[in-house]
């Protein structure tokens, strides 16, 4: 297997807080790669370490096999693109695409004006007078336009409107069909972007709870839906790795897949089992923490790499 990303015990503090804390993890090549998690949870962090934008207070990470601070071989494979990207404040579209033909060695202006016309960019307003919006559908253009080899989008989507969004992601899927590159996609709206994701890694806290392929973690679990008291009679021996109760009625997430012999207690205790969410997975290991009425996620066994 070919690792674009690795990281061993990387950690990053701000003074007393860690904002990663002994981080070890492996993004897949030439995959589409989601890194999920609450506010805080050590993204954006991680994607800053990855790109050189800071430096690391303990462990290393590596792109390629190779140290990217001060290697312009590796940073030139990079790309990314920010929640809150700047420019100068005399810029406009044609500095901004001007600028990334030069740095970017794949650079497609081809695909570059296609996502400019997809997108409505006006060409002559200042880049810091374009709306939350525009400002993103203009590092959706740089990021894909730039055809770099490992890809970073955190939270790609602010202000876009539906459409816009169904817009990024066909392009995504369509340009990295035809140009297959390693994309990490920073996100909180899992349920949209399910389809594009091959692999996750979700963060809690600095750490990293799973790193896994989506398929293999849905099947890893299912949900059980019923009155409250039948639904925890159901989970009495088994792993929950969250509740949801509203009234006398409960949902809860559990470790495994279910067996036969699940399904027929399932069926003598008057539940229903059903398949798991993405979304319902990464709330589980901690991204809704605190946020839903009566939701309680319970911690949940570390993957084998989130152990190492």
């Amino acid at each position: 297997m070919t690792y674009a990303i690795e990281t061993r015990g990387l950690t990053r503090s701000y003074g007393d807080t860690r904002a990663l804390d002994d981080v070890t993890v492996r993004i897949h090549a030439n995959t589409i790669t989601g890194l999920l998690g609450r506010n805080g949870a050590g993204k954006t962090t991680l994607m800053a370490l990855a790109t050189a934008q800071v430096l690391p207070t303990s462990g290393e990470v590596l792109i390629d096999g190779e140290q990217p601070f001060e290697r312009t071989r590796v940073l030139e494979k990079l790309c990314f693109i920010r929640d809150n990207q700047r420019y100068p404040d005399n810029y406009r579209l044609k500095h901004a695409l001007r600028a990334a033909r030069i740095f970017y060695p794949n650079w497609s202006q081809e695909l570059a004006d296609e996502l400019v016309a997809l997108f409505r960019i006006p060409a002559k307003t200042d880049v810091a007078k374009l709306s939350r919006g525009q400002l993103s559908s203009l590092g959706i253009v740089l990021g894909l336009a730039s055809r770099a080899p490992i890809t970073f989008f955190d939270e790609p989507y602010l202000g876009l409107d539906a459409t816009a969004r169904m817009y990024f992601y066909d392009a995504l899927l369509r340009d990295y069909q035809e140009v297959p590159r390693t994309i990490v996609l920073s996100t909180h709206l899992i349920d949209e972007m399910d389809r594009l994701l091959e692999r996750v890694v979700i963060l809690e806290r600095g750490r990293v709870v799973q790193d896994a392929d989506v398929d293999e973690l849905r099947s890893a679990a299912h949900t059980v839906a019923g009155p409250a008291a039948a639904v925890d009679a159901y989970a009495a021996a088994r792993n929950v790795l969250s509740t949801h109760r509203v009234g006398g009625l409960a949902t809860l997430v559990v470790e495994g897949a279910p067996s036969a012999m699940d399904l027929q207690a399932a069926e003598r205790g008057g539940v229903e089992l059903g398949p798991v969410s993405l979304q319902e997975l990464v709330s589980a290991y901690g991204f809704d923490r605190d946020q839903g009425q009566d939701s309680t996620p319970v911690a949940a066994t570390l993957t084998k790499e989130a152990r190492a």
